[in-house]
């Protein structure tokens, strides 16, 4: 008798069996109060024709849980989609020469049959696609809602833009040589009129939260915590020498101005061109066009050097009447805060890093539990 095992005989069989008895099927009859339930959810595939060995490996590890789970004596949903709609979808079928409906559905079908033969414990009867009126009716239900309750709005913002797909891509669509990851054409920024919704209302709330996800890895805790966006300090405005006009900074540390030693605009600041000195344009020129290659992830990221440049321009520290010069750098954002920080060297690493990197002034103005001979903060001390 031949004992190898045999998956083509064997597998279809129990399959079969397993679907006939609907295993994974959750009953909402038959839900319990009084039992624990658990939601299992991966992320849905993009349906792009077959299951690569990455597939297997994330829809595994979910499985594994679910299975787990169900041993333990709780109620398990672990439904399976499919995010199908957008571009991509579009594109594979032009390339084909057929409807993009038809490829969707046909690449879904063949999905569908690869992940039942891998054996995982879905429930099937609550697929969906994200292509589906049904499923999308949804969506647009939700944002109707934040439309309504005034959480919903417009305003213009820069925008990677795909200049072949002709669309929008997210920051994490460009790679690291500034290109989309889907056309691989070079992603340009552009101003345009954005849907944005009011994340800051509810900052303190999701912040909390976080504190909740005990088994979460602190990088992605921290990466969170920065994408809600919540800071608390204050606006100090510089006066623009030779100018009626001044830059306004936000600062988490308004009690370090006293050791400012430059004031740094982002890029795309529109007080750049207009401050700018004539012996200066063609350098900044050229450094603005090096950094609009860079996505905002390059442009933030800790594990690569700052650079900027002068200007040519300097603002007036109002608190100890000392001329600062303007610079622009890369790791600035317009769109975050008022578009423009002060630089305290002896107070933050980053910017440390950035005065040691071109020999601007470092003045330490906090030392831990030591009085400060500094105009007004004299006696103030800092606990360590």
């Amino acid at each position: 008798m031949d004992t190898r095992y045999n998956p083509q005989q064997i597998e279809p069989k129990w399959q079969k069996v397993w679907a006939e008895k609907q295993l994974d099927k959750v009953n909402n009859d038959a839900i319990s109060a009084d039992k624990k339930k658990f939601y299992a959810l991966s992320m849905f595939p993009y349906p792009s024709g077959d299951l690569h060995m990455g597939h297997v490996r994330n829809y595994t590890i979910t499985d594994v849980i679910s299975r787990y789970k169900r041993m333990q004596g709780y109620q398990v949903l672990h439904p399976m989609g499919w995010d199908a709609f957008g571009l991509p979808a579009e594109n594979a079928a032009i390339d084909r020469n057929t409807h993009p409906a038809k490829w969707t559905y046909a690449n879904i079908d063949n999905m569908r049959s690869q992940l039942q033969q891998v054996g995982l414990s879905y429930d099937w009867d609550r697929e969906l696609a994200t292509c589906s009126p049904d499923y999308y009716k949804w969506t647009q239900w939700i944002f109707l809602q934040f439309l309504e309750a005034g959480l919903a709005y417009q305003k213009e913002a820069k925008v990677n833009w795909d200049p072949i797909d002709q669309t929008v891509i997210a920051n994490e669509q460009v790679d690291s040589e500034g290109r989309s990851w889907r056309s691989g054409a070079l992603v340009e920024k552009r101003k345009l009129r954005q849907w944005f919704l009011k994340i800051t209302d509810y900052a303190e709330q999701l912040l909390q939260d976080l504190d909740k996800l005990k088994d979460w890895p602190s990088s992605v805790k921290i990466m969170q915590a920065n994408w809600i966006g919540k800071s608390t300090g204050a606006e100090l405005s510089f006066p623009i020498v030779g100018s009626d006009q001044k830059i306004t900074v936000f600062t988490t540390r308004p009690d370090t101005v006293y050791g400012v030693s430059y004031v740094v605009l982002a890029p795309e600041h529109p007080l750049v061109e207009t401050l700018t000195s004539d012996d200066h344009k063609e350098s900044v020129s050229k450094f603005i066009e090096e950094v609009k290659n860079l996505s905002e992830i390059d442009r933030t990221s800790d594990d690569r050097p700052k650079r900027g440049i002068a200007i040519g321009a300097s603002v007036i520290n109002p608190f100890i009447g000392k001329e600062v010069p303007i610079w622009i750098a890369d790791y600035v954002l317009f769109e975050y805060g008022t578009g423009a920080v002060m630089g305290v060297p002896a107070h933050d690493v980053r910017d440390f890093a950035f005065a040691k990197q071109y020999n601007l002034p470092i003045q330490t103005v906090i030392t831990p539990n030591f009085p400060l001979p500094v105009g007004e903060c004299q006696g103030v001390r800092e606990s360590a």
